[in-house]
């Protein structure tokens, strides 16, 4: 994934991430996957961003926007590495897969409803890049 600025801002990939993309209170784990592979966590790429990504979490936690505290980290100069071959556009390969149906499907009918604009209803996949 690169991320590309004149595409879509970096405040609404925050806002995507924490109401589309995952439960930001699960320490470790997200619906029914656990481990810290699974962990809430948010690269940034420069000091501005962490400080946007903090900023944006405390205004979520002083608003109660969830049940519970957010345990989302930022953190900044680490490396992100992608998912086994076997992970890529799983999605669009196994659409009816039960965990695509269960876990997934949601997610993208929320994106959908949510962020219209950033929807896009055929994706861009990893293995034809």
């Amino acid at each position: 994934m690169t991320y590309d600025p004149s595409k879509v801002s970096y405040g609404k990939l925050l806002q995507i991430y924490f109401s589309v993309a995952h439960n930001p209170t699960e320490l470790n784990r997200q619906g029914p996957d656990s481990g810290t592979q699974y962990r809430s966590e948010i690269f940034a790429q420069n000091a501005e961003q962490q400080k946007v990504a903090q900023a944006y979490i405390a205004q979520l936690d002083a608003a109660k926007a969830f049940d519970k505290p957010i345990v989302t980290k930022v953190e900044m100069g680490k490396t992100f590495y992608p998912a086994e071959s076997y992970h890529q556009d799983f999605l669009t390969e196994n659409p009816s897969y039960p965990y695509i149906v269960i876990n997934d499907l949601p997610k993208v009918a929320q994106l959908k409803k949510l962020f219209p604009d950033q929807y896009r209803a055929e994706p861009v996949l990893v293995k034809n890049q």
